[in-house]
């Protein structure tokens, strides 16, 4: 139990680095799930195009939403932005901060997807062969439009009965080809370009509210958690002492069974100052109420002086 507590404790300080592993993991499953693929375009004029575009983009919605799920950052970010300003005032630039953290790590799947589904060229011959110009291509020639489209729909089809014969088919899927993987080269490249930039451009600007805002958006998360682990230690011994208190109710009846009952100084000793004089359930939502609407503002110094 305790490696295991050790290992959970572990991913709660580090949750920036567990994100970015996670994010990993997304974007290597997102290259096997396409390599595992059974890709089998319909090779019809009215479905090629909704077949192809639909496999090179709903997956990587799915991936998103996946990495936005994942990541606890994204509830706690929700949670800042929309709970009431009360006594402690909203920093949008953390909201901004944060919003962009959680971004940038929820599009790295999908990013992946879309660029190896570029550089492998089968959704975008599956969907815009019906589109190509017929007259650059040989095998067209005196051949009725509907027939061209027909044709066309099936050039990512090499097995069809017509297109065996066909020469120009392999012209047509190298073309599609040659334009899929140079716009997935393209924005491979962008994005580098992008991120170097990014990366060296950084320093430039103002780094104490970049410092600032990266600071207080790990203040939020761990303020959460804390809160969230305070909570359950609370629920704890508040238990504990509403048991307590139900077996010293039903003291005369547990005596006339022959059970013992704990002397009041064997309680735990921190429970009263951990419960400080909440006595019921109104109190404790009252409490939780308070905190949701009215958090204390970052300060501490009145509790020093204290």
């Amino acid at each position: 139990m305790d490696r295991f507590r050790m290992i959970f404790q572990y991913f709660q300080s580090n949750s920036e680095s567990v994100m970015n592993g996670i994010c990993g993991l997304l974007a290597l499953a997102s290259v096997k799930m396409y390599t595992s693929f059974d890709f089998s375009c319909p090779c019809l004029p009215q479905y090629n195009v909704a077949y192809g575009l639909g496999i090179m983009f709903v997956p990587p919605i799915i991936l998103f939403l996946c990495g936005l799920i994942l990541n606890r950052q994204s509830l706690v970010m929700l949670e800042e932005w929309r709970r009431p300003a009360g006594r402690r005032k909203k920093d949008l630039a953390v909201i901004r901060y944060m919003c962009s953290s959680i971004m940038q790590r929820a599009m790295v799947a999908p990013v992946v997807w879309i660029i190896v589904t570029l550089l492998d060229g089968k959704c975008l011959i599956c969907a815009f062969s019906g589109s190509v110009d017929p007259e650059k291509f040989v095998g067209f020639a005196n051949v009725s439009t509907v027939q061209v489209q027909q044709l066309l729909a099936k050039v990512p089809c090499k097995d069809d009965e017509l297109m065996k014969n066909n020469t120009s088919r392999k012209a047509v899927s190298r073309y599609l080809r040659c334009w899929s993987q140079a716009l997935g080269w393209s924005i491979l490249l962008i994005l580098i370009i992008a991120a170097f930039l990014a990366r060296w451009l950084r320093p430039c600007f103002n780094q104490a509210t970049l410092l600032q805002a990266r600071h207080w958006s790990n203040y939020i998360d761990i303020e959460q958690k804390i809160f969230e682990e305070t909570c359950c230690e609370h629920s704890r011994l508040f238990a504990h002492k509403c048991i307590l208190h139900f077996f010293e109710s039903m003291r005369q009846e547990i005596k006339l069974h022959s059970f013992s009952l704990p002397r009041e100084g064997e309680e735990a000793e921190g429970e009263e100052d951990l419960l400080r004089g909440i006595t019921d359930q109104d109190q404790v939502n009252k409490l939780l109420k308070t905190w949701y609407y009215e958090k204390p503002p970052l300060d501490v110094s009145q509790a020093h002086q204290r």
